[in-house]
């Protein structure tokens, strides 16, 4: 098994999708939520920025909804 660290931008997507799927509708959330504290922290800034947009385009058009950033410019989501 690949370590979070050895993995794609694209497959890193792939995981912050399958997480979504456990949450509740109304939900609100970040990317780095659907990731474990240590697994978010080990992922190179440049792959987490990448992901981020790749999850904006991705994702915002279906069952999420962008709602606002954080103090720190992360894209806050909701579950619909």
């Amino acid at each position: 098994m690949a370590t979070i660290t050895s993995l794609t931008a694209h497959q890193l997507l792939d995981i912050a999708k399958d997480e979504t799927k456990k949450l509740d509708s109304g939900e609100i959330f970040i990317v780095r939520d659907l990731f474990k504290g240590y697994e978010w922290n080990r992922i190179e800034r440049k792959k987490r920025l990448l992901l981020g947009t790749l999850f904006l385009h991705e994702c915002s058009g279906g069952n999420f909804k962008p709602i606002s950033k954080t103090s720190s410019g992360q894209q806050k989501y909701q579950k619909l």
